[in-house]
């Protein structure tokens, strides 16, 4: 769906897109080992022996069945949620960008979650679509359970970013994002900009901050679909307590 035109907004800002439900239709589908990628190939699949599972989503109690018989809880989310890039001409949907987010694939996206999105365009011009009904960290088979989303979000300009850059608030707790095509250095870009949060949030140095990431901050691999990879840093709400409580 979009691109949605949010009056006012200019590069330079930040785009606040709030997810107030997420509700996926009554099917979905996921596929495996359909293309000849280089995963595929180090697994052991040439492209010729994929299949696809089919889903019947039971939304009411939150869980989905396959035609195996065997069924997982669904966490409803958005893969897709994208501003348009400013550079002019045509642009692949496929890769998260630093800049205007994209294809990020992050399951921690549910309902009640707040992404944060550095304006590119005049009128942000926000995209968002590919619902996934569940999906694990990584989303190893390049999908997750596609299907159909009904979505209501609030969109706001925030006046006071906790960090530069793409990030959220979700209910699982705080989450700081890389992309780039190494691994390295999109783990790198996550966690630098969770320090800067850290900092931010209890008046510490780097230093003091990369110290007590080690111990209450997980880095965990987004997607690896995507040809660009993808990490999230995300530190629990209740991961540390100050003396204030």
């Amino acid at each position: 769906m979009g691109p949605i035109a949010i009056d006012g907004a200019q590069p330079g800002q930040v785009l606040s897109v709030r997810f107030d439900s997420l509700v996926p239709d009554a099917w979905g589908m996921t596929g495996a080992a359909v293309a000849d990628t280089p995963l595929n190939r180090r697994l052991g699949f040439d492209g010729t022996d994929g299949i696809r599972l089919l889903w019947d989503l039971d939304v009411e109690n939150g869980v989905g069945t396959n035609q195996l018989g065997l069924s997982t809880r669904l966490a409803p989310f958005l893969g897709v949620v994208a501003l348009t890039p400013a550079e002019p001409g045509e642009h692949s949907t496929v890769p998260p960008r630093a800049q205007g987010a994209g294809n990020i694939d992050c399951r921690e996206l549910v309902a009640g979650s707040t992404l944060y999105i550095p304006v590119t365009v005049p009128g942000a011009l926000l995209s968002v679509g590919d619902g996934h009904a569940a999906q694990g960290d990584g989303e190893v088979s390049g999908t997750a359970i596609e299907a159909g989303m009904t979505t209501t979000m609030t969109l706001d300009i925030e006046p006071d970013p906790a960090v530069d850059g793409v990030h959220a608030v979700t209910p699982a707790g705080r989450i700081t994002f890389g992309f780039d095509a190494d691994l390295n250095e999109a783990s790198a870009l996550a966690l630098d900009a969770m320090l800067s949060w850290m900092q931010r949030l209890y008046g510490i140095g780097k230093a003091e901050a990369l110290a007590m990431a080690s111990t209450t901050v997980s880095l965990r691999v987004t997607q690896i679909a995507n040809g660009v990879w993808g990490v999230h840093a995300l530190l629990p709400h209740d991961a540390i307590l100050t003396a204030a409580g």
